[in-house]
């Protein structure tokens, strides 16, 4: 794609690097193929290729966002399908990143957006301003229907029916290794997690201490930053990504780290392009640090190595999450190690497609959100699991929210499977 800046507007390193981005696209239309919200919608502008042109048009200009513009970006799901199957290696995540950045300096929202944003910014990254929000909008959801607002309505579904009470591994602290230490790794316990599902953390401890690590709850550590980023607000996300990164290699430069492992996908994706977020930063060497040293579970799991379990007698139906298979480029290693560990593993069609979940997309977008919710269960149902595996919260509620089936995180089931206590989603299942 040919652009237009000018010398002086290429001296920014946010636009020089959309400048890069824009020139490797061909217009080859590969992207609309796989795009959740074009499959929806139908319409270009709501496909890759059809952001990349407002996007580049908006920059060169460099003019304010415009109301267009402005909805066909927040309508991206960041879901990355298009990454993975552009032929041409354009890196639409650093893209867009940057056009919502533009857009939060540029664009004044409608006030009801301007305060839903902040309301957001300003809890879910706070497990425990998140838990009360929690418990508030559980008490309010019986009268969901008299909102008129149809976000509003998202947030009060979006309350789990059981609030799980604070974990007590969530604190700083150092948990043994079991037998000999093969590894030392600091343990990202997360933000949102903390407050819906305090199980995942608990199960990835224990299931890395049998398997040989030395696990660390760093002082200081706590909301990756995903979520503000996406929303645009560059200032917070760096804050919260800052926080991380002195607090991890407070530990690198300690004892040390042979890992930093993180069980909620959407979180692993944004760690690991900390480099790139901090490339222009006085802490660019430690983040690209951090970076280099961030790991999924079952990345780190894969290399302990898990031992090969009995057959367990139960479906697993996986659902891959867009930052795990998109984003970070795992597609294998989870299914790998389930089959390990004893269940039989089923894939939907469409695995490629986003659920819907996207962070907050589900409560910004409820609509498009709601459409992709109930295309993923049907496909997911399609093939009669008895659970619902997936390697991130945000996943896990929007499909949990749509079936009966229990939905929970890989890690779960495969800490049960090397003799850890049964997931309580499954306390219903046999054996």
């Amino acid at each position: 794609m040919q652009t237009n800046f000018t010398a002086e507007q290429l001296k920014d390193p946010g636009i020089a690097r959309a400048n890069e981005i824009l020139r490797a696209c061909v217009h080859c239309g590969f992207c609309t193929a796989t795009c959740p919200t074009y499959q929806v919608l139908g319409d270009e502008a709501d496909s890759p290729r059809g952001r990349i042109y407002l996007i580049k048009d908006m920059l060169e200009s460099g003019r304010p966002a415009d109301e267009r513009t402005v909805r066909h970006i927040d309508r991206c799901l960041s879901c990355l399908a298009c990454m993975t199957t552009c032929p041409s290696g354009v890196h639409y995540m650093h893209l867009v990143d940057h056009a919502r950045a533009y857009i939060e300096k540029t664009y004044r929202r409608p006030w009801a957006d301007r305060a839903l944003r902040w309301l957001l910014a300003r809890i879910i990254p706070y497990p425990t301003r998140f838990r009360l929000a929690l418990l508030g909008a559980k008490i309010g959801r019986p009268f969901r229907w008299l909102m008129p607002d149809a976000r509003l309505r998202a947030m009060l579904e979006m309350a789990p029916k059981n609030i799980p009470p604070v974990s007590p591994n969530d604190a700083p602290q150092v948990f043994p290794a079991i037998g000999e230490r093969r590894a030392r790794v600091a343990l990202m316990t997360g933000c949102a997690q903390r407050a819906l599902n305090t199980d995942i953390n608990d199960a990835t401890i224990r299931l890395l201490r049998r398997l040989g690590a030395e696990v660390v709850v760093a002082r200081g550590a706590g909301c990756c930053g995903a979520l503000t980023h996406h929303m645009g607000r560059e200032a917070e996300a760096h804050h919260f990504a800052a926080r991380n990164i002195r607090a991890w290699m407070a530990e690198v430069r300690g004892e040390g780290l042979d890992a930093i492992v993180i069980n909620t996908s959407g979180c692993g994706t944004t760690v690991k392009d900390y480099g790139h977020m901090f490339r222009t930063d006085p802490l660019a060497e430690e983040a690209a640090q951090v970076a280099a040293l961030a790991r999924d579970v079952t990345e780190v799991i894969k290399e302990l190595g898990l031992p090969e379990g009995a057959p367990k007698g139960l479906r697993v139906a996986y659902h891959a999450a867009c930052s795990l298979q998109h984003g970070q480029k795992i597609r294998e290693a989870p299914k790998a190690l389930l089959r390990r560990a004893g269940f039989e593993v089923v894939e939907p069609a469409d695995s490629h497609l986003c659920c819907g979940s996207a962070g907050t997309y589900n409560l910004l977008q409820p609509e498009i959100s709601a459409e992709l919710k109930r295309r993923k269960v049907a496909t997911l149902e399609a093939r009669a699991p008895d659970v619902i595996a997936a390697g991130n919260i945000g996943c896990m509620v929007q499909i949990g929210g749509g079936t009966d089936i229990p939905v929970v995180h890989t890690v779960e089931l495969l800490d049960w499977a090397t003799g850890g206590p049964k997931p309580p989603a499954l306390s219903t299942i046999r054996p």
